[in-house]
């Protein structure tokens, strides 16, 4: 057998995992309503700050959650035992979990798993506990610094937060990771390791020694003359992305448990591909074939056809690199008929939340047949041969929706999501 031909065998069962709970918290809006409202009915991101840290920096710009005090929202022992980037998952988790009609106190633990993605755990505590080494001495450093910042810090505060005992997995496969976690909790549901599995992403990297790092790569825009206008993905004008913070958490159940207890089920995730590039640390691979793979091999394992495919919510991070290797690919695939959105011009690039966090946005399309429109968008580049929703949001009719994304690492992961 071939290498083409195991990529593209189709799956003896395909499994649709149903999605009954959706929890968010962006610089777009705090929880899944608010969220989706700011990106259909605004093309104006009004999450944009300038924070002190930056100050001084070539981009010193960056969106950031606000309109609630993360860390008030928990209790004092919770908030001293978590980083900010756990605090936002812990957030949406609770809001999914209650937006899927699910008690914690009434559920069996050991069958609720949790999977969370994320890229840069809590830098900027590392660097201001850094600081305060060498400032002020060893014996001033925090003694929870070393828990506290790790990427799995996430997964664990979120299973302690709701009583979840069932597996408990962190991801980081960049920006690629809440894609990833989403994908992950599929195959832990269908491998029957648990019944209901809380899946997302979360990211808070308010960080001096990060921007500085992606400013040096050219990744980050810099137009610090008009921030609110800098992260356009898929436009011409393009020159980089913008961070953000945020965090993304669905809540995925096995369908006959969902059905045994009555859920409203949002939609179901059918597929599921990854890849890496094995290219560069940094940069996608100039002909996209790695993102094309794992595409490919989720519309195998939904055992759909690229024709059926109704929307993409695409990577789009608003770099020139990425946007026309990504346009280029979503084109060879499912050709130009899709249409094709970025909400990251409404979130920022919320770097391992941002899969998770469009997952969601995925799904709400599929359930209001709404496609956002992409923030920013306003000359198409002719080297994105792709329909890409701009100004106003898209009434449109489609069964079938795709959420892709590209990271550092080379790493590639694509979801196929079905409407219920």
């Amino acid at each position: 057998m071939t290498a083409a031909t195991r990529m593209h065998r189709k799956p003896n069962a395909p499994y649709a995992a149903a999605v009954t709970g959706i929890g968010m918290l962006t610089a777009a809006g705090i929880g899944a309503a608010a969220n989706w409202e700011e990106v259909t009915r605004s093309n104006t991101p009004s999450g944009v700050r300038q924070p002190e840290e930056l100050q001084g920096l070539p981009s010193d710009f960056m969106y950031l959650v606000n309109g609630i005090d993360v860390a008030a929202e928990l209790d004092v022992n919770s908030r001293r035992l978590m980083d900010r980037f756990s605090q936002l998952a812990v957030l949406a988790a609770r809001e999914a979990v209650a937006d899927a009609a699910l008690t914690p106190s009434q559920w069996e633990r050991e069958r609720v798993a949790v999977i969370i993605g994320n890229a840069n755990g809590g830098l900027p505590n590392y660097e201001a506990q850094h600081a305060t080494l060498l400032q002020r001495g060893h014996r001033r450093v925090s003694p929870t610094l070393a828990a506290l910042f790790t990427s799995n810090s996430a997964a664990g505060s979120v299973c302690r937060d709701l009583g979840a005992c069932g597996p408990s997995v962190a991801v980081n496969s960049t920006c690629a990771s809440g894609t990833d976690s989403v994908g992950y909790a599929r195959q832990l549901l269908q491998a029957g390791m648990c019944d209901i599995a809380i899946a997302g992403g979360t990211e808070s990297v308010c960080s001096r020694l990060t921007v500085v790092s992606l400013c040096n790569t050219r990744a980050l825009s810099t137009r610090r003359d008009d921030p609110a206008r800098a992260c356009r993905p898929f436009d011409a004008d393009r020159n980089g992305f913008v961070l953000g913070e945020g965090a993304g958490v669905l809540v995925l159940e096995r369908p006959e448990h969902a059905q045994a207890r009555g859920a409203r089920i949002k939609a179901h995730v059918v597929g599921y591909g990854s890849s890496n590039d094995a290219y560069s640390p940094v940069a996608p691979h100039p002909d996209g074939a790695g993102a094309e793979r794992a595409l490919r091999a989720a519309l195998a394992n939904a055992d759909v056809s690229p024709a059926d495919v109704g929307h993409v919510n695409a990577h789009g991070t608003s770099t020139v690199m990425n946007d026309q290797i990504e346009g280029a690919m979503l084109h060879r695939v499912l050709g130009q008929h899709p249409l094709v959105t970025s909400t990251k011009g409404m979130t920022g690039h919320t770097l391992g939340a941002a899969g998770a966090i469009e997952a969601a946005f995925t799904v709400l399309a599929l359930q209001h047949q709404l496609v956002p429109p992409t923030a920013n968008f306003e000359t198409p580049d002719p080297e994105i041969p792709v329909e890409v929703v701009a100004k106003d949001a898209q009434p449109a009719r489609f069964e079938l929706a795709v959420k892709s994304s590209l990271g550092f690492g080379g790493h590639n992961s694509a979801l196929v999501i079905s409407r219920h």
